[in-house]
């Protein structure tokens, strides 16, 4: 069997996460849903990373093996939109060698966190963006992101039972003023911990509403205590925008 790699799209705000999970909507489980649907027989899925509940996805990869051997790479495409429910839309699908693994072969994630900064809110973009009602200033909020560049110990900014290595490396920040009063921070990082990225940027904001210093996340992150950092950024506002292989 051929394996493709699906780069898929979804509106997270009914799912809870992504990894496939028993007795819940997730994505995956959704996705293998309609897998086995189009092919007859049970079909497993691998994915570049997980999401928590209400986070959504722009280029999620999933890579799955094709029992079909006549089905062109637009047949998959076009059987799985078919299928799929109205929440999960496949962008594109590609040819990857046998055995790729999206999850581990990844050199790079790139996840968007979309705030809404205006004093009034906007309903219609309510699953979509962090609505923030005060004032932030953009330019201490960059100076504070530095800090949090490149390989550190991120003890600070993990969430719950996380035991994995809490070394890991941050390519890049970046945080744009936009358009019609959203503000986007770009997080791109190999790997991320459970809930690193909603973190940074709730410690982020922080830094913009000139309630901390930015070298005071230089002192959060040494301190390697969870208690040092304020709480998550809400769900709905971040996006897995892409994976670099």
């Amino acid at each position: 069997m051929k394996r493709v790699a699906a780069i898929v799209a979804y509106d997270g705000t009914k799912f809870n996460g992504f990894q496939g999970q028993p007795k819940v909507r997730t994505v995956q489980g959704e996705f293998e849903k309609t897998l086995n649907r189009i092919f007859k027989q049970k079909v497993i899925s691998w994915g570049s990373g997980r999401t928590d509940t209400g986070v959504h996805g722009y280029g999620q990869v999933i890579a799955f093996d094709v029992p079909n051997d006549r089905m062109t790479l637009k047949n998959i495409k076009d059987a799985l939109n078919a299928n799929l429910p109205e929440d999960i839309y496949v962008r594109k699908v590609i040819s990857v060698r046998d055995k790729f693994s999206p999850r581990h072969e990844a050199k790079k994630r790139i996840y968007h966190y979309f705030i809404y900064q205006n004093d009034e809110p906007n309903i219609f973009l309510r699953d979509r963006v962090w609505w923030f009602p005060y004032d932030l200033n953009i330019d201490k909020m960059r100076r504070a992101s530095k800090y949090l560049e490149g390989e550190h110990d991120f003890t600070t900014f993990k969430t719950g039972n996380d035991d994995r290595n809490p070394i890991r490396t941050i390519y890049r920040i970046r945080i744009l003023k936009m358009r019609n009063n959203i503000i986007l921070i770009r997080v791109e990082g190999q790997s991320f911990l459970r809930r690193m990225v909603r973190n940074i940027v709730g410690a982020l904001v922080k830094v913009g509403t000139e309630s901390w210093e930015p070298d005071y996340l230089k002192e959060i992150l040494e301190a390697k205590s969870r208690s040092k950092a304020p709480a998550s950024a809400p769900p709905q506002g971040l996006y897995f925008y892409s994976v670099l292989f």
